[in-house]
């Protein structure tokens, strides 16, 4: 498999909730995660940050991703995701009961390579609108 294929496995893994369980297969033990958005300001690796979107299911149950562009860098061995999270606070969990409030969530991930596996993420993403649009935050 090469970096794209384990790429888009790996996004439509983790953006679909199946947690690290189903992620790992695609990166290395130990691989790091880091955001600038003070939602993830606590996750670390990349194993929390997959359990950390499962979770994310349970106050957003019909979670789902619009994927705008995947662009793989062989020079630098990265690959880029944009998508669109979409997603209704229907479900129990989340700060506040359900809002019944729509998020739609523009964000990117850089997945960078060691070998044939993701060794770091970044994900860029602007966690004030979604959790704003969630009517999670005033």
């Amino acid at each position: 498999m090469n970096i794209k294929e384990t790429a888009s496995k790996f996004f439509d893994a983790c953006e679909t909730g199946k947690g690290w369980e189903e992620c790992q297969q695609y990166c290395h033990s130990n691989a790091s995660f880091s955001a600038q958005a003070g939602a993830l300001a606590e996750v670390e690796t990349l194993e929390a940050y997959c359990d950390w979107m499962k979770g994310f299911f349970t106050p957003v149950p019909d979670g789902r991703y619009e994927l705008r562009s995947f662009a793989v860098d062989e020079e630098r061995k990265n690959v880029t995701a944009y998508a669109v999270f979409i997603g209704t606070h229907s479900g129990e969990g989340g700060p506040v009961p359900p809002t019944g409030k729509q998020v739609k969530a523009d964000y990117v991930y850089v997945m960078q390579f060691e070998g044939d596996t993701i060794r770091h993420m970044t994900k860029i993403w602007n966690d004030t609108i979604s959790l704003q649009q969630l009517g999670w935050a005033g």
